[in-house]
């Protein structure tokens, strides 16, 4: 339970901007978690969980805060950099890089939270993005392609 609970936390920090304990703690009562505020201390002091400067939101360490501008443009910059070759089947867009580039490509694609896309999982020169549906996987292919190009 503790693990799951943990878990949720890093996500719904990931996802949206939390400045309290309280808040955190109606997050997790809507995901079916009823903690109390010194579980929730523990949690977050399990986690490392830090304040960002700008706003006081809670998020992971090492994280920084960019513009939804600047995570794009990393973005444009890495697929230019490291994209190999693209492709899509249904939902699922397989993309290649040179060894040891996925990571870094796969790091911009998730800072970047495309709407596109779910989620990415990356190897050494594989990435697997998926798609919310198979329309939104063929718009994220034209839009890698469009920035390999560049």
């Amino acid at each position: 339970m503790k693990a799951r609970r943990q878990s949720v936390i890093l996500e719904l920090v990931d996802l949206e901007a939390l400045h309290s304990q309280e808040q955190l703690r109606r997050r997790l009562h809507q995901r079916g978690f009823d903690a109390t505020q010194a579980t929730i201390s523990r949690d977050i002091a399990d986690l490392g969980l830090v304040k960002r400067a700008g706003d006081g939101a809670y998020q992971r360490p090492g994280m920084e805060a960019t513009s939804p501008e600047l995570a794009r443009a990393t973005l444009e910059r890495a697929a230019a950099g490291f994209l190999r070759r693209v492709e899509r089947v249904q939902q699922l867009v397989v993309l290649r890089t040179g060894r040891g580039q996925a990571q870094a490509l796969a790091e911009a694609l998730d800072r970047a939270q495309l709407t596109e896309t779910v989620g990415t999982i990356a190897g050494d020169d594989t990435i697997l993005v998926i798609a919310r549906d198979s329309k939104r996987a063929a718009a994220l292919v034209k839009r890698l392609e469009a920035y390999a190009e560049n």
